[in-house]
């Protein structure tokens, strides 16, 4: 099989980036290890920046989303016992974020490449990268106990934070910068009602909590808790007693409790590969990068990456010009750094850390009453928030 782009992982940054191609023309075959229903159970956050529903709307995906996501204007930040509004519209002057779930974004991108006829293997075992430094790259895998090989002219690596494609890069090529948060997050998913319209982040001394939704019947919380902590010891009832003892008196009385549909522990991490380009193959999305989810950035940044790579790819078919090749790694990795630094600041203002004694808890207080108080500090957050210019 010969293709000209050969993409490796079928979640939302190979997908979208296959839609992206096949809208320039450009022939892609994507690989998956999984099958369709293991793809679509995953359960990932889903708030969208402006940049993001652009593509979706490009690509021709986003009539649902606009059916059934809901557009927030702002988000309230909750402290000292009392809760905040940030109006990202008005700061931003007009830019929002939409409250779709990844795997909502997911299954439309599945739908449309279907749909087009284009070529998705499943079930892909042994997926390898090979002779991407050279000017004939290719990648083999085996299906259903036969080994087949797809000849490319590059490779896309989506295949995320474990896959295959950044673990093929000798390590003498790549550089890596790691942090790992010295907590987790605990989620539920609960059919009710969210507690409010938009987006509560609760900084309380016992710990972080964040109130937010997939739907207007369905909710998603969130408490902070130790990495070595286990679902099986939150009961729903501790689950929800505890997130009462974080929200203010407000969110208290609003809240709509119900028996949790899913529920997880994430840890968190900030990670970045440096560079996001080997020869002939471009790594996007998790498997070049890992943000803690407190700032909404990591679907949005693969989004990014994927904006880049596909304009690139474009302008190398379209104009035989390999600059835009040449400039995609450094481009998207300045816009990398500018989110993991907004993840950073917002993942270290709103929770409790190990070290935290009375003096750093007095400077996130501080840094939250002057972020409400201040139309400048109120401006940066709501521009790093709904996604800052591609």
């Amino acid at each position: 099989m010969r293709t000209q782009v050969a993409i490796i992982g079928a979640g939302p940054a190979g997908l979208l980036l296959g839609q992206l191609l096949h809208l320039y023309g450009i022939e892609t075959v994507i690989l998956e290890r999984k099958d369709p229903d293991y793809v679509l159970a995953r359960i990932r956050a889903g708030l969208l920046e402006q940049g993001t529903v652009n593509l979706m709307e490009e690509v021709g995906v986003a009539a649902r989303l606009h059916r059934e996501g809901l557009v927030h204007d702002g988000i309230e930040l909750a402290f000292g016992g009392a809760r905040h509004r940030i109006d990202m519209k008005k700061a931003t002057g007009g830019k929002t974020v939409t409250i779709y779930g990844q795997t909502e974004v997911t299954r439309d991108l599945m739908d449309a490449r279907a749909a087009a006829g284009l070529t998705t293997v499943y079930e892909a075992d042994e997926v390898t990268p090979r002779d991407f430094d050279t000017d004939h790259p290719r990648v083999s895998y085996r299906k259903d106990g036969v080994t087949h090989e797809i000849a490319c002219d590059f490779i896309a690596g989506c295949d995320g934070f474990h896959g295959i494609s950044r673990e093929s890069v000798p390590a003498s090529a790549i550089q890596t910068f790691d942090r790992i948060y010295p907590f987790g997050w605990l989620g539920i998913l609960s059919e009710t009602p969210p507690v409010s319209p938009e987006l509560i982040y609760s900084r309380h001394e016992r710990g972080f909590a964040l109130c937010t939704m997939r739907s207007t019947h369905r909710s998603r919380y969130y408490l902070q808790c130790s990495l070595d902590d286990h679902v099986d010891n939150w009961s729903d009832d501790r689950f929800w007693d505890e997130l009462k003892r974080r929200l203010d008196q407000e969110a208290v009385d609003n809240l709509v409790i119900g028996p949790s549909i899913e529920k997880s522990i994430a840890p968190l991490r900030s990670f970045v590969a440096e560079p996001m380009r080997f020869g002939r193959m471009f790594l996007a999305g998790d498997a070049a990068h890992i943000v803690p989810p407190t700032g909404a950035k990591g679907l949005n940044l693969a989004a990014s990456d994927v904006h880049f790579l596909s304009q690139a790819l474009r302008e190398f078919y379209g104009e035989k010009s390999s600059a835009g090749i040449d400039a995609y790694s450094a481009k998207a990795l300045a816009r990398v750094w500018k989110a993991e630094r907004f993840s950073w600041w917002m993942t270290s203002m709103l929770h409790l850390f190990p070290d935290t004694d009375d003096f750093t808890a007095r400077i996130q207080l501080a840094e939250l009453n002057y972020l409400v108080t201040s139309q400048a500090a109120t401006t940066s957050l709501s521009e790093n928030y709904t996604g800052l210019p591609y």
